[in-house]
């Protein structure tokens, strides 16, 4: 329950009775409400400076539909997103996709599916991060490998080494010089272009 009591969330919704009516059962889910807003322009100002968890927002908002307060939201900010709506209209369901929506709740609201989609959102969010962050770890080591293979290009012409000796030369120098062995590839490429 320690998790779910952190989790704060802002809530946007151009009903004013349904707005409260949430808010208090998700302050009663344990949630910390920390924003409301009854129109789309007032959420995406409020959402980028707040900085929640976690956004519930209606799609029928006044002044910016919930779908374009969302796609402006999630251009400036990761942050898992669940749609209300009192429609399940299929082109409706691909723009929220398309959104990066995380959860969609048709109106009206069963308090149960409220809470289940909360949890759900959570940690699809929590597996979404996870695999960006692998993204980039795999992009890195990609580029990495880039500059290992053409600092050892360059030393093999270089210095007629062997392709095996070439990469013990650099970890060698890693280990000496205490850098990455990336690091030391670059540094073999940034040489090689200096001396030409």
């Amino acid at each position: 329950m320690d998790k779910e009591r952190a989790l704060r969330i802002y809530l946007a919704e151009d009903e004013s009775i349904i707005l409260n009516w949430i808010k208090s059962e998700l302050l009663d889910m344990g949630y910390d409400v920390i924003g409301c807003a009854t129109d789309g322009k007032t959420a995406v100002a409020e959402v980028l400076l707040l900085e929640p968890d976690m956004v519930i927002m209606d799609i029928n908002m006044p002044e910016m539909d919930g779908i374009s307060a969302i796609e402006k939201i999630v251009e400036a900010r990761l942050v898992p997103v669940i749609v209300i709506t009192g429609y399940s209209d299929p082109e409706l369901i691909d723009r929220a996709n398309e959104a990066g929506v995380f959860g969609y709740l048709i109106k009206p609201i069963d308090i149960h599916e409220l809470y289940s989609t909360i949890k759900i959102t959570q940690r699809r969010f929590e597996e979404f991060k996870n695999v960006l962050c692998n993204l980039k770890d795999v992009k890195g080591a990609l580029e990495d490998r880039k500059y290992v293979e053409k600092a050892k290009g360059i030393l093999m012409d270089r210095f007629g080494l062997t392709e095996e000796q070439a990469m013990k030369t650099m970890q060698k120098k890693s280990r000496n010089t205490n850098k990455k062995l990336a690091r030391v590839a670059k540094d073999i490429i940034v040489s090689e272009q200096i001396l030409k």
